[in-house]
């Protein structure tokens, strides 16, 4: 990436005075559906279902097993969001780049560390980080920092399409040049700062029932104020992903962006009907569509549902028991794993954890055994420390 003062130069280079056309915030309204919105009930109906079929499915898995699964969902969201970012990124190559192997291919390696990048966000979201602060200006421009800065250089610049002028992405920093997204004109780079005081005072202070229908509303609202030179969408989704981590007890075991991806044109397509003005009076009461405002929250919403759906219908947590030991049977028959594994793993699937020192009398074998034993099914990824 070069040194500090390598990119502080290629920036201020590149920067021009940001320019303020003096946009009042009340062109981002509606930032909420009104109270007396048409759609709040449907709506609220889908949140309520949403929160209950994702805090069952979560508290359905052993504490350990859901810990474990939730390392695959973060390289299962990461390669959708790169697909959905154009970038198609084997699910191998995202595996290799998380042990540090990279490809010698220059465009692929590239790819590797933007995915092991985006995986680190998203780990350390997990873990708690921005916690409470997933909507405020400081937490969006952390997700942001967090990504760009473990990029390698040669993806730390876009180009103006009129000018041909390289411009230096800096980790974290709002943009300082005017933009245009599709159809869209973002907000003038100057007047920046005004927009995301008005999200952040319009959705941080949400109780979680109303953050939940509101998880759509910011998803657009932020993408329309597009703050940042480049890596817009991905922080949109690492925001969405914070959000309903906190408000719906996920445990990180699914991923919205994973039902977006499928689904990327009709996801698209929202976005860009959001962009649009009031209709007619009878389309709310701000300057842009709250009809359509709903319609993406209904989309959302139910896209949500069914990743949740999608992830129990995979996971079976009545049956995992069942499977993982059927499995485990089976590996240890053809000598892939160490005679009596399946012990140390019924033990971990009844209680979520084992600590070393128990495992020789789960085991009945002497410690020095034991600890052959586990670390054969460490060395396989069948258990992790």
């Amino acid at each position: 990436m070069g040194t500090g003062a390598d990119i502080k130069a290629d920036f201020m280079a590149a920067k021009k005075v940001a320019n303020d056309r003096g946009e009042d915030v009340s062109l981002m309204e509606p930032m909420l559906l009104s109270a007396d919105s048409r759609f709040r009930e449907e709506l609220t109906n889908l949140a309520f279902n949403l929160v209950s079929r994702s805090s069952g499915f979560h508290h359905s898995l052993p504490k350990g097993t859901a810990a474990a699964l939730a390392d695959l969902v973060r390289s299962t969201n990461c390669y959708y969001s790169n697909l959905i970012e154009g970038h198609n990124t084997h699910p191998v190559d995202i595996e290799r780049a998380l042990k540090n192997n990279y490809s010698r291919d220059a465009d692929k390696r590239n790819l590797q560390y933007e995915a092991k990048a985006h995986i680190e966000v998203q780990r350390w979201i997990d873990g708690g980080g921005l916690a409470g602060h997933a909507t405020t200006r400081e937490g969006i421009r952390e997700i942001h920092r967090r990504f760009c800065e473990n990029l390698p250089k040669e993806l730390l610049w876009v180009e103006n399409p009129d000018t041909k002028e390289r411009l230096t992405v800096v980790p974290g920093e709002l943009r300082s040049n005017d933009v245009i997204v599709g159809r869209h004109v973002p907000v003038s780079s100057g007047a920046i700062h005004r927009f995301l005081d008005r999200f952040e005072a319009a959705y941080t202070p949400l109780g979680k029932a109303e953050l939940t229908v509101a998880t759509a509303a910011a998803h657009h609202r932020l993408a329309w104020i597009h703050p940042f030179l480049d890596g817009n969408g991905r922080v949109v989704r690492l925001m969405s992903h914070a959000t309903l981590l906190e408000t719906l007890d996920t445990g990180a075991l699914w991923s919205v962006a994973r039902g977006l991806a499928r689904n990327v044109d009709t996801y698209k397509m929202h976005l860009a009907n959001c962009d649009q003005t009031r209709r007619n009076d009878l389309d709310g009461r701000g300057n842009l569509s709250e009809k359509a405002l709903a319609e993406f929250t209904r989309f959302f919403l139910t896209t949500c549902i069914e990743q949740v759906d999608f992830m129990e219908s995979l996971i079976q947590p009545d049956r995992l028991r069942a499977r993982v030991l059927l499995w485990a049977e089976e590996e240890i028959g053809v000598k892939s794993l160490p005679p009596k594994s399946v012990l140390v793993l019924e033990a971990l699937l009844n209680r979520g954890e084992l600590p070393r020192g128990e495992v020789a009398r789960v085991l009945g074998m002497t410690d020095r055994h034991s600890r052959r034993i586990v670390a054969e099914l460490i060395r396989r990824d069948v258990i992790v420390s």
